[in-house]
């Protein structure tokens, strides 16, 4: 299909768009109608049917591989090495605990972590004493600086490094490749946050040279919420630790009358699972590759967001703290005289644009997808036009639509 027809067959089938301009795919993406409507169709047959019959659980082992197999898929790993989750904080937690702690270990993350990678460090240092760093990124304004500050923050004897892929904050692209090769080379096991990287930017694990990776369902993959995936690499696996290590999972392939402990990265999922959001977490990835294609996934996704980026970047007025030539989908930026809770409100109220604050940099972000159209892009940005000619008490009234009764 021409790249118009396509883009015409994408938004028809994610009726949300007519919603609203869809900017906050950083929090939870448009979901496919046809996998609303097979998670419904699933719903329905548990409600009317049931769901302890002995098929239907071998039914849903599948999907929960078929899963499995799409995020393998879309990041470069094995099906063996993929481990259902609930969420990347469920992800990461997994992922930081994988270690055998012991007091006075170390790890290393940096000061623009999401709450997700920073909740089970604080954990690790307040229950267990672990010395926890931090690579100071607030002044980094090229890849070899961030490099540098994660250089000086691991010192020998670290036992993790865990970053970002993708800042939720500025939406930098974080160059993890050359952080992993220095922590590897002093003996740290690699844990990444893939949130907002997984189904918007080209991921492959592999060429990353980590060990760990944790990933959403339901942002830039448009699955259910409940849904993600750690991903950890066949050569950790043998002395990844799992908080469910003594945990028994069934499987039809399985031995001892059907219970086996799994020696994949199964062994990392707790049970049990809402079967329907298994279900729609493997459509929407299916619906992303075999439907839209991942090439036009990302090559209109980032043509669309550094569009945005650029002429946010030409507005008087505006600061835009994403760097555009490190940037994946994520943009974040500052409206002088706004703060950032009354331009979303204003914003919202006249484009009817779904986005997002950030307090943690006083900013506004909007995330950009494939599915984004140039009418709604444009129409955005008179909106944010507006208020950088304009301060809060100087801009024109809104026109309000009085419902009258009859």
């Amino acid at each position: 299909m021409p790249d118009a027809e396509k883009l015409a067959a994408v938004r028809a089938a994610l009726p949300s768009l007519g919603a609203g301009i869809q900017l906050n795919t950083g929090s939870a993406g448009p979901i496919p109608a046809e996998v609303a409507a097979a998670m419904a169709e699933l719903e329905a047959y548990e409600r009317d049917i049931g769901r302890a019959t002995f098929d239907y659980y071998l039914d849903a082992v599948q999907r929960m591989d078929e899963a499995r197999a799409g995020v393998a898929a879309v990041i470069g790993g094995d099906l063996s090495e993929i481990a259902l989750t609930h969420a990347t904080t469920d992800g990461m937690n997994l992922g930081t605990w994988a270690i055998d702690w012991r007091a006075g270990d170390r790890a290393v993350t940096s000061t623009h972590e999401h709450p997700a990678g920073l909740g089970p460090l604080y954990t690790l240092r307040d229950r267990l004493g672990i010395e926890l760093a931090f690579a100071q990124l607030d002044d980094c304004d090229h890849d070899d600086a961030i490099v540098a500050a994660f250089d000086r923050a691991i010192e020998p004897g670290t036992r993790l490094v865990s970053l970002s892929h993708v800042l939720w904050s500025t939406g930098l692209v974080m160059p993890v490749a050359r952080i992993a090769a220095i922590a590897r080379s002093r003996g740290a096991v690699v844990l990444v946050d893939g949130a907002q990287a997984a189904g918007a930017i080209p991921v492959n694990v592999r060429d990353l040279g980590i060990d760990m990776y944790a990933l959403p369902g339901q942002k830039w993959l448009l699955g259910p919420e409940g849904t993600g995936a750690l991903w950890v690499s066949r050569e950790f696996l043998p002395t990844a630790r799992s908080t469910f290590a003594g945990h028994f999972s069934w499987s039809d392939s399985d031995s001892l009358g059907g219970y086996a402990a799994h020696p994949d990265a199964r062994r990392f999922e707790a049970s049990n699972y809402h079967r329907p959001s298994v279900l729609g977490l493997a459509r929407s990835i299916g619906w992303l590759t075999m439907y839209v294609g991942l090439d036009f996934v990302y090559r209109r996704g980032m043509a669309m967001a550094r569009q945005a980026a650029d002429a946010l970047a030409a507005i008087e007025g505006v600061t835009l703290l994403t760097p555009r030539d490190r940037m994946a989908t994520l943009i974040s930026f500052r409206s002088q005289g706004w703060a950032a809770q009354t331009a979303l409100d204003e914003l919202a109220a006249r484009t009817f644009a779904i986005a997002r604050t950030l307090p943690l940099v006083d900013a506004l972000r909007i995330s950009v997808g494939f599915w984004t159209s140039e009418e709604e892009l444009e129409r955005f940005l008179d909106g944010v036009r507006l208020l950088a000619a304009h301060t809060p008490e100087t801009i024109p009234a809104r026109r309000n639509l009085q419902i009258l009764s009859v």
